[in-house]
């Protein structure tokens, strides 16, 4: 079996933004951008798992093996953990890394430095997150500070919200915890920048503009 594979897990339809994977983004499309990148790590094997005829096409054209996507786990009623067990269950891979196109600002020496970190630290699945230091509410209450005593913002608890940007999980862990963060995760803080998620327009079009801006487009 294959130590490490990447997968590129991708929508024909986006909810939010019309066409958003093919899209021109910098030049070329948020999925070549992110198939051109993953092409440079060093992999045992990249499968692009679609719904689209047209991802498939351009995956054969660059040498990419795919896996054509179950109409169900590509839309809307499929929840998270579903997916994450169809995807260890259909990836025949010892671990698997999972590269999303939505995160056009993760650098490819953040994508080495999380394969040697997964290997290194005594873990099943690595994700990467965001550190959140804010005033944060909930149903009416703070959850993160006494507002009878508030702290400078900097002197609040740190927070961890995952991006999902950069996975890496062991197959076995990700059927059994049928998610992504398996039951001995390792996470790993990426920049503002490198959390970014294309999700909206706004989105879009701001990633875009750092995108440019980062590589003098």
């Amino acid at each position: 079996m294959k130590k490490l594979v990447a997968v590129i897990p991708m929508r024909a339809g986006s909810q939010r933004v019309n066409n958003k994977n093919f899209k021109p983004f910098a030049g070329k499309s948020l999925f070549e951008h992110k198939l051109d990148q993953v092409l440079k790590l060093p992999l045992d094997d990249i499968i692009v798992n679609t719904d689209s005829d047209y991802a498939i096409e351009i995956a054969i054209k660059k040498g990419v093996k795919y896996c054509k996507r179950e109409p169900y786990f590509a839309s809307s009623k499929c929840s998270n953990s579903e997916f994450h067990e169809y995807l260890a269950r259909v990836t025949e891979a010892e671990n698997i890394m999972i590269a999303q196109v939505t995160a056009p600002l993760i650098e490819t020496e953040s994508y080495l430095k999380a394969i040697n970190e997964f290997y290194y630290n005594d873990c099943n699945s690595l994700m990467s997150v965001k550190v959140v230091k804010e005033f944060l509410w909930h149903h009416g209450e703070a959850i993160n500070y006494d507002p009878k005593n508030a702290p400078n913002s900097q002197n609040l608890p740190e927070y961890l919200a995952p991006t999902f940007g950069l996975v890496i999980a062991n197959r076995e862990a990700m059927l059994k915890a049928k998610n992504v963060i398996c039951s001995k995760p390792y996470f790993m803080k990426v920049s503002q920048e490198e959390a970014a998620d294309v999700d909206t327009q706004i989105d879009f079009e701001f990633a875009q503009f750092l995108y440019k801006k980062k590589y003098g487009l």
